[in-house]
């Protein structure tokens, strides 16, 4: 079992690049993502920005503002807001603190990581253990289907 430890007393006094009022703490990152704990002061901001991963702004205390391209909202501590790759957003604070998680996808979308969850069949060489021979064969005969009055199937 890994625990790691987030909030007050454990976050970096420096928030992510281009933030101020901003304490941070990467909770986990990998190739994957990244997960990480942001706590705005009031009047705390993240200059818009772009970045080419989608990414969940997830608040879970307070509030303030969030800008996705051209569009401003207020947000809330129960609610998230997508912010897409490529596209233009930011966060802030005014007149109170707010405490959100970040959960930043590596990429634009899952097309990278398709098949990792299922699994995905590692292909055979011909002649390796467990690989068949191209084989030759044909459809087996099928059985005509029987025609109601009206000359559909049944």
């Amino acid at each position: 079992m890994e625990i790691r430890r987030f909030g007050v007393g454990n976050r970096r006094p420096d928030g992510p690049p281009g933030s101020v009022g901003v304490e941070a703490q990467v909770i986990h990152g990998d190739a994957r993502g990244v997960i990480a704990e942001l706590a705005f002061r009031r009047g705390g901001r993240i200059e818009p920005h772009d970045n080419p991963n989608t990414t969940w702004f997830i608040v879970v205390e307070g509030g303030g503002f969030v800008v996705v391209g051209d569009e401003q909202r207020r947000v809330a501590a129960g609610e998230a807001v997508l912010w897409p790759a490529g596209v233009i957003h930011g966060a802030w604070t005014e007149h109170g603190p707010m405490r959100a998680f970040v959960v930043e996808f590596a990429g634009s979308d899952d097309s990278d990581m398709r098949g990792v969850l299922e699994g995905r069949a590692r292909r055979l060489r011909p002649g390796e253990a467990g690989s068949a021979s191209k084989g030759e064969g044909r459809l087996a005969p099928h059985a005509a289907e029987p025609i109601d009055r009206e000359g559909e199937p049944i």
